[in-house]
């Protein structure tokens, strides 16, 4: 049994470049409430947060970047060519990460939480869990993760896969081991049997609101298809997806399918990380009321969105949606850009996804912050 009594707690770790956060988001389609350990610790070390000023007390005033922000890059080189580093930093990092991942499990309402986590069974955490997940990718498939879809050089992403276990310690502590080194298709049916394993009887996620003859359902990868020809439609082939690479496409975000008379008018594609909602995929058709068809989708991807405990919703919109303010305003959001907004970690991930033609609006889903009780 779990530290949190009425919850089941997945453990889901790995070393680099393994898929960790593709099988988290395949477990959160399912049902579970995701959470980031890696994206935890770079909170707890922003201007402001508790382990800020140990990190550069320990570390030195040259890690900083020209804003006073704690460069993760500078920090990296450090500690991954020093074992004695990483161990310094870790007996920071860890115990500030263990009361954020605490508090957040204890307010989710979703019964089934997967905390995602590189040093899961190097900290301890693997223990109060009711489950360890561990994903596996030979080491030529963690070479051209990092050299391809990150930009590291040879030699950095050598470093980083040598500076950790071998992943066969891991694997021995494992419940469930999730290979990750095929198809998306593959990967994501070793997850549902996984999870039909441990929840027999639990079925996945039902979620669909309903207005004016209009409803939203929340899509599943097995919509693939639908979803190919929904965004060739509604989008004017401005958005060009095969089933395939809607397929990929669930292992980064969510879908929300707007259905009229039960024919689909309409796709919204979000994804939630680091406590923030960023809605980057936004297609209607013109058969159905805009302003209706709107607030729709909207209530739900901010219920969606609070019940994973998200502090903000950031909306990119295209030339085609921006003109519509009075409706974005009414809806509570506000225009920004990403350079004047104050939390460090919503201004990350407005900068990461935003496109040059696109224009970004915020919107305030709660007032606390996760780094408070910490």
């Amino acid at each position: 049994m779990s530290a949190w009594p009425g919850k089941t707690v997945i453990g889901l770790t790995g070393n680099i470049a393994t898929g960790k956060s593709v099988v988290r988001r395949m477990l959160e389609h399912l049902g579970a409430y995701g959470i980031d350990a890696d994206a935890l610790s770079h909170r707890v070390i922003a201007i402001g947060a508790p382990g800020y000023q140990k990190v550069v007390d320990t570390f030195g005033k040259w890690i900083l970047a020209s804003d006073g922000q704690i460069d993760r890059s500078k920090l990296a080189k450090i500690v991954f060519s020093d074992p004695n580093a990483l161990r310094q930093l870790e007996h920071i990092i860890h115990p500030l990460v263990r009361q954020a991942e605490d508090f957040l499990i204890r307010r989710t309402t979703k019964t089934v939480v997967v905390v995602e986590a590189i040093k899961l069974i190097e900290s301890g955490f693997d223990r109060l869990c009711d489950q360890v997940w561990v994903t596996y990718a030979p080491e030529d498939v963690q070479l051209r993760r990092l050299t391809v879809k990150r930009g590291m050089s040879r030699e950095a992403a050598l470093q980083r896969i040598l500076a950790q276990p071998p992943q066969e310690e891991k694997i021995k502590r494992a419940d469930v081991v999730i290979r990750n080194d095929q198809s998306f298709e593959d990967t994501w049916q070793q997850v549902v049997n996984a999870w039909r394993n441990l929840f027999p009887e639990k079925e996945t996620e039902k979620e669909q609101s309903a207005q004016l003859g209009m409803t939203v359902e929340r899509a599943k990868p097995s919509q693939a298809k639908e979803i190919s020809d929904l965004f060739g439609r509604v989008s004017k082939g401005a958005k060009i997806l095969s089933p395939h690479e809607v397929m990929e496409a669930f292992g980064e975000k969510a879908f929300l399918l707007l259905r009229r008379d039960g024919v689909a008018e309409g796709i919204l594609g979000w994804r939630v990380e680091n406590l923030v909602a960023r809605v980057d995929d936004f297609y209607l058709s013109l058969q159905v009321p805009f302003e209706e068809a709107v607030t729709l989708l909207f209530q739900e991807v901010e219920r969606a969105s609070k019940e994973l405990q998200c502090e903000a919703a950031l909306l990119f919109l295209t030339e085609d949606y921006k003109s519509q303010r009075e409706v974005w305003k009414k809806l509570g959001y506000q225009e920004t850009v990403a350079q004047k907004i104050g939390v460090r970690a919503w201004q990350e991930a407005a900068l990461e996804v935003q496109q040059p033609e696109q224009t970004l609006w915020i919107k305030r889903l709660r007032e606390d912050l996760v780094l408070k009780p910490v």
